[in-house]
């Protein structure tokens, strides 16, 4: 008999940020391997765009704006996604924020709330909605879940003038740990992805800076910089059934950087 573990038919993830960059590369893969996929963004031209990739794998795919940082509105967000899909399999709490590489002597009070709004508090308010709905699911008899975090290699190494943006990510990888204790019991699984350097709208500035580049990617063992879809393989992995008794890890999807 053919292993199958990683086909996700009948399978509905949740992906914050989902319209681009590393998101999207996340939900391409999950649609492709038969997941469907309810992605949230707050800009509505790239949502449809993204929708409109998605939707060429053959799943149910649909888009909502939603300010993760607005409590109010990620439960209404959830629950609508909830009434299209009937329930949400895995969510990937994605949506983040970077910083304009101040030194830490120049954050302001501004720019700090901004970061960790966006970095934890969102990702506070979307597994707190989404570990809700497993937990009620689980005692109806219906067990299993998967809480994935995009952290950042950044909270496990150091991040000149990136203080409050490794600050979060850093309680991401925590917040992971924490959930996967608690909620094992009911078959839920949490686990957070690390990303290195990526090429994304995010990143695009200093890696078109040729004295950043110069630097950093000869640092990188595997050579270049990482792509979006080198998330695509960790995601569907996560997803499926393959991983059901992998909990509390954190994923370096970095080329080898953090080793060298």
């Amino acid at each position: 008999m053919a292993y199958n573990a990683f086909d996700l038919t009948g399978k509905v993830a949740l992906v914050t940020g989902g319209n681009g960059g590393i998101g999207l590369g996340m939900a391409d893969a999950i649609a492709q391997a038969g997941g469907d996929v309810c992605i949230w963004g707050t800009n509505d031209t790239k949502n449809a765009a993204a929708v409109e990739q998605l939707k060429a794998h053959g799943t149910r795919v649909s888009s909502l704006n939603c300010n993760v940082t607005d409590e109010a509105e990620v439960k209404d967000c959830f629950a609508e996604t909830l009434s299209q899909y009937g329930r949400v399999d895995g969510c990937f709490a994605n949506a983040g924020v970077s910083s304009g590489k101040k030194s830490f002597l120049d954050i302001d009070d501004a720019e700090w709330q901004r970061v960790l709004s966006v970095n934890l508090d969102g990702v506070f308010y979307t597994f707190q909605a989404a570990t809700k709905h497993m937990v009620e699911r689980a005692k109806n008899g219906d067990l299993g879940g998967r809480l994935v975090g995009t952290a950042s290699l950044a909270a496990i190494s150091g991040a000149a003038r990136n203080e409050h943006y490794a600050a979060t990510k850093g309680g991401v990888i925590s917040m992971i740990r924490a959930l996967a204790v608690e909620f094992a019991r009911y078959d839920i699984t949490a686990n957070a992805i690390l990303p290195g350097w990526i090429e994304t709208a995010m990143t695009e500035n200093a890696m078109n800076w040729q004295k950043f580049s110069d630097a950093v990617k000869p640092r990188i063992p595997a050579g270049r910089w990482g792509k979006p879809e080198d998330f695509g393989g960790t995601a569907v992995y996560i997803m499926s059934g393959a991983s059901s008794y992998h909990t509390g890890d954190t994923f370096l999807i970095d080329g080898g950087y953090f080793l060298f």
